[in-house]
């Protein structure tokens, strides 16, 4: 007798892999809002999960987000691990994985060998799509059931430059965390660090890293000395960490302005809360920011934000409206727009009031979630 044929079983379950998890950063943080959200569709549909993460140490993670509790595992920074367990995986043949960084595109493409009905998400964020990516990467991204993007700028980069069929790209913005709100309103202050400064304050927030000197903080220091001959008592603190603090403070003392300029780091993101609470205007002037979470958790402090006409940044801050933007590395202008809201306290309320309720409206974790479950739904149920 002819061997049955074999039938094709498709498991419910989840697989999500990610460049890192349990790290600071906003692909790290877009990371774990997408594997909250994961985790949750799953359990609600009786699904299993796999989580994979390349960067993260070699063990069995254990995550808390709110009230729920989602588990990945490490590859110490190996793509050949990372490889490995993902085909392993894949031989499960899986209803959907969702890659959180184009990066991981090709893992994705691979596991379709082993099942080929498997439906695929495929995220982006920002500067990394806005160039050409490798003939690998690239063809693993037009390949996906469907690319994500955080921002319509970013979703014209991957149609232009990528090749990615408009059809393909569903535009996603990231949202504020989760337990945002929860923290919010506990009624407990964490006091300022001590670095903190006193009288007028401009807050920035961000790496400092030479490699994302895009983002700015040179020309924020740059425009101090203009500002300062209308506004002496005004003060910039910085918060963040990295490789380029020296070349930053030494632009501050090369402009003369050292005194006004505070570097702060090592902080709780209680103490981060309280900075955005004590400072009078948030600025970020970056020409690389696919979205910018520090942007949303500025207008959900009920701050006027500055940030770069460019990139995904001018979706998230409305010009004239929650704040304004500015042209990369311009310090006039910049040092213009700041001395616009110094001038008048009743501009920087009502931009920050309105931040503030289209954060409300738009950026919070439960719109996120939702529209996800919907994306999941459609492909998990097609």
């Amino acid at each position: 007798m002819p061997s049955p044929r074999r039938v094709w079983q498709t498991h419910r379950v989840l697989v999500g892999l990610f460049p890192e998890l349990d790290a600071p950063g906003g692909i790290q943080r877009a990371g774990r809002h997408i594997a909250f959200v994961l985790s949750e569709y799953a359990a609600a549909h009786k699904m299993d999960y796999r989580f994979l993460s390349i960067n993260d140490s070699q063990e069995l993670h254990r995550m808390r987000v709110n009230d729920r509790e989602f588990f990945f595992t490490g590859a110490d920074r190996r793509k050949t691990r990372l490889l490995a367990t993902a085909l392993r995986t894949a031989r499960r043949r899986p209803k959907l994985v969702l890659a959180a960084h184009p990066n991981l595109a090709p893992v994705v493409h691979a596991m379709k060998l082993f099942a080929p009905k498997m439906k695929s998400i495929i995220c982006t964020h920002g500067v990394e799509v806005w160039e050409p990516l490798s003939p690998v990467r690239k063809h693993a991204l037009r390949n996906a059931t469907l690319v994500l993007s955080p921002s319509q700028a970013t979703a014209d980069h991957l149609t232009s430059i990528q090749g990615v069929s408009a059809k393909r790209i569903r535009v996603l913005p990231w949202a504020l965390d989760p337990d945002f709100e929860t923290r919010s309103s506990s009624g407990t202050r964490t006091p300022l660090p001590q670095a903190f400064p006193a009288g007028q304050v401009i807050l920035s927030v961000g790496r400092w890293l030479a490699a994302e000197r895009y983002k700015g903080m040179d020309t924020l220091i740059l425009a101090m000395p203009r500002l300062l001959l209308r506004w002496p008592n005004l003060q910039l603190a910085i918060v963040g960490s990295g490789d380029d603090r020296q070349w930053l403070e030494n632009i501050a003392r090369d402009s003369g302005v050292q005194r006004h300029v505070h570097f702060i780091s090592d902080i709780s993101y209680g103490e981060l809360s309280a900075c955005y609470e004590g400072a009078d205007i948030f600025a970020l002037p970056s020409r690389g920011e696919g979205f910018g979470f520090v942007y949303l958790e500025a207008m959900a402090h009920g701050k006027p934000v500055i940030a770069g006409a460019h990139g995904g940044a001018p979706e998230v801050v409305l010009d004239g409206v929650t704040g304004y933007v500015v042209q990369h590395g311009d310090p006039v202008q910049l040092a213009t727009s700041l001395d616009a809201l110094l001038s008048s306290p009743e501009t920087m309320k009502r931009m920050g009031d309105a931040g503030r309720k289209r954060v409300e409206l738009e950026y919070r974790f439960t719109v996120f979630s939702k529209a996800l479950k919907k994306i999941l739904r459609e492909l998990c149920e097609s």
